[in-house]
Order: structure tokens, then sequence, then C-alpha cells
């Protein structure tokens, strides 16, 4: 029996728009070739979840909780290791992982190892989508000539190739798959109409991109928008904190102009998979534009300084309260990447962590969705109740805003608390 769908890579893309499919009751299969991961999917438990006892995250548009993986298995979803069922799907999207290399470019392996394997077993008039990160031009450049040598079938005339840049945003109660449009961008119209109505099924709007290359570059503009925009307060907290200024209140007024601004706001780093990305450096070969992305360059520079920025506070302040670094407890709450999420992805905690612990801080950590964490190779003990570990602690900060944070509680029984988030009510921390 041919399914509706077939999503390939079950991660931090995959799971999400399986879990929407399954919802709008297409017949939805995922393939990854990880045993692991499909054993723990198929079992009804997140692979690399909260597990362990920990909380479990708030419903949002990233990937299942144990109890939405339980109701998609029950939907009908299957995950499999079996590349056969590529051949009996009507349409196939890629979601594999693009992370950055030590270059910085975006590493295609995966996306070419998944293209590979569903080229073997590729069919006629099967819809095939690209969602992974990725630089425009990789669709029709580094994608379409896989699956036409694999196939042996010409894209655009017999299957349809289109790219639809993801907009999964973990733990966002507001916006998931359903109410968030949807660009997809096809090699040619039909290709578009193709991914269109397929997409169409579980999203509410569908935008059509001129071609793959312009929904490709979506992805670029809003990854890079993102990344630009928290550099510039990053900057403007360090500015601030030199000249005694309080940019939460900065902020909080600005944010009040109804045009021209949207606010954001400052913190240890960025991490999370969507990563900056800069078409300057070479993603494959044969295309690199020969210049990089300034702005990007200097916005990464300006995010990854963060965590270094992060730890010096953080040793400013223990020596103004006669205390020095090395021996001194510190307590990190929350590690994950964003709030109420599990995922530590690229997260700045683990860089500001190893650099206390190279200072000789003792520490310790408690994240509801974390329970073990380990930094250059050793397991940070994980704290059981946060407030006692705070009343405990020489320092205790904040780099995480879980809901499940009581933050006035916390502000109250720390002997001193560092708010990287500007969470906590104003002037019961020290903020960034």
């Amino acid at each position: 029996m041919r399914a509706d769908l077939a999503v390939i890579g079950l991660g931090h893309l995959g799971l999400p728009l399986a879990q929407a499919a399954t919802a709008a009751h297409l017949q939805t299969i995922g393939y990854d070739p990880d045993p692991h991961t499909v054993a723990e999917l198929t079992a009804g438990r997140p692979p690399g979840g909260a597990g362990g006892g920990a909380a479990q995250p708030e419903p949002g548009a990233g990937p299942p909780s144990a109890a939405g993986l339980r109701r998609m298995l029950a939907g009908g979803f299957r995950a499999t290791t079996d590349p056969a069922v590529l051949g009996r799907v009507r349409t196939a999207v890629i979601c594999a992982p693009t992370l950055l290399g030590a270059d910085r470019s975006l590493d295609l392996t995966a996306v070419g190892d998944a293209a590979r394997t569903l080229a073997d077993h590729l069919r006629p008039h099967t819809t095939v989508l690209l969602e992974s990160t990725v630089y425009p031009g990789t669709t029709e450049d580094f994608l379409r000539p896989i699956l036409e040598a694999g196939s042996g079938l010409r894209a655009g005339r017999d299957f349809h190739l289109a790219y639809s840049p993801s907009r999964v945003d973990p733990g966002n109660r507001a916006f998931g798959y359903a109410n968030t449009p949807k660009v997809i961008g096809g090699l040619t119209p039909a290709c578009t109409e193709a991914a269109a109505a397929c997409y169409g099924r579980f999203a509410d709007k569908v935008v059509r991109a001129r071609g793959p290359r312009e929904a490709e570059a979506v992805k670029v503009l809003e990854s890079n928008y993102r990344h630009v925009n928290i550099a510039l307060v990053n900057e403007m907290a360090i500015f601030c904190h030199d000249i005694g200024v309080d940019l939460w209140d900065v902020v909080r007024c600005a944010e009040t102009k109804p045009f021209g601004f949207q606010a954001f706001r400052p913190g240890p780093g960025v991490g999370g998979p969507g990563v900056a990305v800069d078409p300057g450096h070479l993603g494959y070969p044969g295309r690199t534009i020969g210049y990089p992305l300034r702005m990007v360059e200097l916005a990464q520079e300006v995010n990854g300084r963060m965590p270094r920025y992060v730890t010096q506070r953080c040793t400013t302040l223990l020596n103004e309260h006669g205390k020095s670094a090395r021996g001194a407890r510190v307590l990190l709450l929350g590690v994950s990447y964003k709030p109420d999420v599990a995922d530590q992805t690229s997260t700045p905690a683990r860089e500001i962590a190893s650099r206390l612990q190279e200072l000789g801080a003792q520490l310790s950590f408690h994240d509801p969705y974390v329970p073990r964490w380990r930094v250059l190779g050793r397991t940070v003990p994980r704290a059981e109740s946060p407030y006692e570990a705070a009343a405990e602690a020489d320092l205790t900060v904040l780099l995480q805003q879980h809901r499940t944070y009581d933050l006035q509680g916390l502000a109250a029984k720390a002997q001193l608390l560092l708010d990287t988030r500007g969470a906590s009510p104003a002037g019961t921390a020290h903020r960034l």
C-alpha cells in the first residue's frame, strides 16, 4: 500500500512534520538510518528527549513529547530503518541535519546520504521536498543530480522536486505547523503545486515562492535576521551595563513603538539548530560567491563572545563579594538552548560551564528537562531542588527561564543571582 508521506530524518525537523501530518490523518512513515532512534520512537519514547523522570517539555511546535508520540503511533505513524518503504510513498520530505563544519560551512553529508537512499527507491510521480537548512541552489545543484543519477528519473518531468524552509519553533505555544505559513518553491510550477497539495492538508496557508532558490534564500534571511538582531541587543547589553543603564527597561520602553521596531532580548549566547548561514563560505564544490556576508560574520562574532562575557560577569560579581572563582560554588539554572525544551544543541551553557570549570569553580546545575549533563568529559552534579541549591551556592546563574522556575522565590533564596535573561523581578538580581 502506498503511504501519503515519508519523512526522512526523524530529528528536530522531521518529527514535528511527521506529527503534524499524522494529526491531519495522512498515512505517514518515518525513515531514519539510526536503529536506536527508530527503536525509541517505536517504543513511544522521544529519542534524546527528557526521559529519566525529568519533566516533559510544554506542548509546542517542536518534537513531540512522550504523550504526543503515543498519539502519533495510535494515529498510524510508523518509524523504520527499511529504505524500501520510500518506494511506496506519494511524497518524501528530506529533513536531514545540516550542522556547521569547522570552517563555518554547512555540512551537507546527511542530506547527500538521504538523497542517495531515496534515489535507490524513487518511483515516477513522487513529490520530493527538502526542508533542511541549505544554501540557495542546493536543491537544484546538489540534490537534483543525486536523485536523477540514482533513480534514472528526471526532476520536473518524472518526479516533482521542491524546497520548503522549516519553521519549527520548539516550545512555541502560539504557532505550530498548522498556523505557520509554509513557503514552497518548486523546480517547475507543477512541482510547486504538487508540494502545495501535500502541505495544504495540514498547513492553513501555503506561500508559493518563485522557485527553489528563492525558498532556500527565505531560510537564509530568517536565520540571519534572528542572529543579527540578537547580536545588536547583546552589544547593547554590554554597552548599557558599562554606562549604568538598565537595558531591560530600555527594551520595555522601545517595544511600545508600534512601527519600525521588533523587540529582541539579550542572553548568554545563541544556541539551537537554527545556525547563521553565510553563503560566502564554501557550501559544496563549485558553489561560493567569493565574499562573506559581513553582517552575518559580525553577528556571529558578537554572539560567540557572549559566553566569555557571562563568565567575566560571574568572576566580577564573586570578587565584589569577596570571593574567588576558584573553589566558588556556582549553580547553573537551565542548560537547554531555549525555554521549556530539552534540546541542548549548541547551548551557550556548555561553554560557560567549561570556562567556569577551568577557573576552578565547583559547578552544579538544574534543568527540569535535562536529567544528566556532562561538560569537558565530566558529569556535572544535578541539584534536586533549585531553591535549596541556590541558598547554598555562592553564585546562581540563570541561563534559561523555564516556566517552572519561580524567579521571585529563587531571587529570595540565592546568595547572589546573575540573571542573563532579564526574567527576574527588577531589583532582585544582577542582570546581564
